[in-house]
């Protein structure tokens, strides 16, 4: 990009203070029209208060920031928005009982007959919005709640660039971590939608962990590290190690552990498992001592067929064996589960890590320690009493078994801490109940390399102790770097078993899209 390109946001001095803790110390950035800028850093290190503020939904404690040269002053979303500034948060905003339409054109509905909204035509600007972004797959009618994770991510983006009832371009686009469920072909429609806006002079603030992609799309990178700008680069002059190098104040060490593989017994069975809709017969084991990796492109029903196999959505055909207790097989008439609840799941030994931690993970009231006690409340409770002195014993354990920071994290609110720090939350909280079969969606989402290393490391200790893992990712590398084995799915079948340590990325994308030869 010229470096006569107009200077589009410039930021001064800005400094944020939560009471006497001060978290951003006079941070200085500029990104011009057209440019890419990668903001990278570990998590904590003031990514998210940085987006915050840009968003309006903090204000800074001092600075300036400019637009297109011109101080502004954010002091709502509504500011940000009415200057241009649009933000695809991490965490989805979608209201999740409303369709598509309804969430993309909210406050802007076409209307005839005297104020009555125009549904047909609602539906169609919607579809056309989706289409024209790369997402036409999407039925606009479909409530927001039926969605996988990474649907609804991609109508986040739709939404940001809606404005007035139509179709307009942000000056400033804020994605925090827009890719972090997408693969394959929806992957590439965000990149073309990114460099699509960047031609038009669009200013992209792109926000992510997946460093290869930074590398890919940025024309220009910093790097935050404890509230400070530590470096400014290009990609031609870095690399993912010397990123992560200043991310992190060190080297990255090694990302996987070297796995050895030595699957014992099958603990959980699957077979023949039918859902319409979804999927369909649908067969795998998962072994002690193995970590099975399950990777598929948006609506290949991975996320769908964990949640039927831990008994949170029904199944009418199949059987699961775990620990060698098999359900009942039940016809498609009946509507049966083969686990009638998640109840009865974890007492059969499973648990499973959702997509989704701030809204199926986590009770981002309560506190860290509530939070993490949740899953082992029975256990934890005499008569109508709980066991405080129990609880507390068993939290503080898994803090510290976890590293989940700050140490003294009990008693703060789950919400206060890192994406990766609440992801250790998740993860204590199933590990309390002491299962047998791990199954693991997206386990790494939002979470930076540091933190990465060390889930790959506990997940492997897990499986080395004789845990079954099914590790569900969207990410090709990890899904290859961290599992012994891989599934693939295709359109709600499984399409491929491969052995990890001999099996390429471009393979799996090619069963995942049906392109084998």
């Amino acid at each position: 990009m010229s470096s006569t390109a107009r200077t589009a946001l410039e930021i001064r001095g800005v400094r944020k203070a939560y009471g006497s803790t001060e978290v951003l110390h006079g941070v200085d950035l500029t990104g011009r029209a057209g440019e890419v800028l990668a903001v990278v850093g570990a998590n904590g290190a003031g990514k998210s208060t940085l987006i915050k503020i840009l968003a309006g939904a903090e204000r800074m404690s001092a600075g300036e920031l400019r637009l297109d040269g011109e101080r502004v002053e954010l002091r709502s979303p509504h500011d940000a928005h009415a200057h241009g500034i649009r933000t695809v948060h991490q965490e989805l905003t979608l209201v999740p009982e409303l369709s598509v339409t309804e969430n993309l054109l909210m406050g802007h509905f076409p209307r005839r007959f005297g104020g009555l909204i125009d549904w047909r035509a609602a539906h169609a600007r919607a579809r056309e919005l989706l289409e024209s972004i790369g997402y036409g797959a999407i039925d606009p009618r479909t409530r927001a709640g039926r969605l996988t994770v990474a649907r609804q991510q991609m109508v986040e983006i739709a939404k940001a660039l809606v404005s007035e009832g139509s179709r307009t371009e942000p000056r400033v686009l804020v994605l925090d971590e827009p890719s972090a469920v997408l693969a394959g072909g929806d992957l590439e429609a965000l990149f073309t939608l990114i460099r699509r806006l960047q031609r038009r002079g669009v200013l992209i603030v792109y926000v992510s962990h997946r460093l290869a992609e930074v590398t890919e799309l940025a024309t220009s990178i910093v790097v935050i590290k404890d509230g400070r700008i530590v470096a400014e680069t290009v990609p031609e002059r870095t690399d993912e190690n010397e990123l992560i190098r200043l991310m992190a104040g060190r080297g990255p060490g090694r990302l996987y552990p070297a796995r050895r593989p030595d699957a014992g017994e099958p603990l959980l069975t699957v077979s023949g498992l039918h859902r319409p809709g979804e999927f369909r017969d649908i067969s795998f084991t998962l072994r002690a001592g193995e970590i099975t990796g399950l990777f598929g492109l948006v609506g290949s029903g991975r996320s769908e067929l964990a949640r039927c196999v831990f008994g949170a959505e029904p199944a009418y055909a199949g059987s699961v064996t775990a620990s060698g207790s098999t359900s009942e097989s039940v016809s498609a008439s009946d509507g049966a589960q083969l686990f009638r609840s998640p109840r009865e799941a974890i007492a059969a030994g499973l648990a499973l890590v959702t997509e989704d931690r701030k809204r199926t993970g986590l009770v981002l009231g309560l506190t860290t320690a509530e939070n993490i006690g949740l899953t082992t409340l029975r256990a934890t409770t005499r008569g109508p009493l709980l066991d405080t002195g129990r609880r507390r014993r068993e939290v503080t354990a898994m803090v510290e078994r976890l590293d989940i920071r700050p140490a003294h994290c009990a008693k703060l609110p789950v919400r206060t801490l890192s994406g990766g720090n609440q992801q250790k939350a998740v993860l204590a909280k199933w590990l309390l109940t002491g299962p047998r079969v791990l199954l693991l969606d997206e386990p790494t989402r939002g979470v930076d390399m540091a933190t990465r290393a060390e889930i790959y490391r506990m997940l492997d200790e897990l499986a080395r102790a004789g845990m079954a893992v099914l590790l569900i990712s969207s990410d090709l590398t990890e899904v290859l770097g961290a599992t012994d084995r891989v599934l693939v799915m295709r359109e709600g079948r499984l399409t491929a078993e491969l052995p990890s340590d001999r099996t390429t990325e471009d393979t799996v994308l090619a069963h995942a899209i049906g392109h084998t030869a």
